[in-house]
């Protein structure tokens, strides 16, 4: 868990997660993945260059935090995302015990939580760290697509 750095600095390092996302052509979505104040995984959406609709910044930040702790739980883990988790990803992170979440931006229409998803009931979930830059790269991002 996070107790010495805050937590507007690990998610300022999603964020940067979430630029090079948007500079692949990607929806920015960062998300890094912190255990004892270390960062032990960090992605972004992936799926335009996958072709892969599962490619989530979530995903990919679960599958390489469990491959660098060498098992399938991320308990004392904690996830910073820059949007909140679609309803595929909060199922994910669930399943993977997560201990912490930490979301920079609210999704009110495809969120897990307006889908009626539902996260791991040992899970703390903290939302609105950062929101206003998380927020922005998403709408800047949309702006730009439609003009």
């Amino acid at each position: 868990m996070t107790d010495i750095l805050s937590d507007e600095y690990f998610m300022q390092i999603a964020i940067n997660e979430a630029k090079e996302a948007a500079l692949k052509g990607e929806i920015p979505v960062g998300a890094i993945i912190v255990a004892n104040n270390q960062i032990i995984a960090k992605s972004h959406n992936l799926t335009e260059l996958l072709h892969d609709v599962t490619a989530h910044a979530e995903i990919q930040a679960i599958s390489s935090a469990a491959n660098f702790l060498n098992a399938k739980y991320l308990k004392n883990c904690t996830l910073f995302v820059t949007l909140e988790p679609c309803q595929m990803c909060a199922g994910a992170l669930y399943w993977s015990q997560i201990s912490k979440i930490v979301c920079g931006a609210e999704d009110e229409k495809r969120g897990y939580r307006a889908m009626g998803g539902k996260i791991h009931p040992k899970t703390t979930i903290k939302f609105g760290v950062l929101q206003k830059e998380c927020s922005n790269l998403m709408i800047e991002f949309f702006n730009k697509k439609r003009t």
